[in-house]
């Protein structure tokens, strides 16, 4: 009599075990970009064509940068600037440029320094922020932004990075003969990522 097994033939076979190269397919698949990520860019192009545009897209994205009025401007190869204005939303009751108004746009200035260079391929998020008060602002603010590695270089590598912005927060003078007062001093951390990272990422965990 011929005997009849109930078992399947593969209940006894180890499964198939996935090769090195497998898990790297998440790392070399190609990413194509979405009806949304198109629309992003074309937005996020418009912002850093020039300050028309850029304070449209402020009103809508970024308010406080909106009203503040903030604006940002080369001024060496090395050092870019943000110019605050004095108006009446920058100040407090006594006339004088809000604690809150030099600290918020100390991270707008170094974030728009930052993102205008890294492109729209690139997402900048701040990871941290020290201010230091030293007297008080009783005119327009600059912030005078120095990175301390070269953004350039760490664009190039196309890979995520942190990047350190050292701030002057000056006073700039209301006449002729005045100097400028360093009003406060600011180290800035963002963290920068490529887009595409973010979506290899999700095909990973996925």
């Amino acid at each position: 009599m011929s005997h009849l097994s109930t078992t399947p033939e593969f209940a006894n076979s180890e499964p198939p075990s996935s090769t090195p190269q497998d898990s790297l397919n998440w790392q070399a698949r190609e990413i194509k970009p979405s009806w949304f990520d198109r629309v992003e860019a074309f937005i996020s192009k418009l912002s850093t064509r020039d300050s028309f545009w850029q304070r449209i897209c402020s009103l809508v994205w970024l308010p406080l940068a909106f009203f503040s009025g903030i604006k940002v401007k080369q001024l060496d190869a090395k050092t870019y600037a943000a110019y605050l204005p004095f108006k009446r939303f920058n100040r407090n009751w006594y006339r004088a440029m809000a604690g809150g108004a030099l600290l918020g746009n100390a991270e707008i200035a170094g974030g728009m320094y930052v993102f205008g260079i890294a492109g729209t391929d690139y997402t900048v998020v701040c990871k941290q922020l020290n201010y230091v008060f030293l007297r008080p602002c009783l005119g327009p603010a600059m912030y005078k932004m120095t990175p301390r590695d070269n953004l350039q270089e760490l664009i190039a590598s196309k890979k995520e990075f942190n990047i350190t912005l050292d701030m002057d927060i000056v006073q700039q003078s209301l006449k002729p003969k005045d100097r400028e007062r360093r009003v406060g001093r600011a180290e800035v951390i963002f963290h920068v990522t490529p887009k595409v990272q973010h979506k290899r990422k999700k095909l990973r965990a996925g």
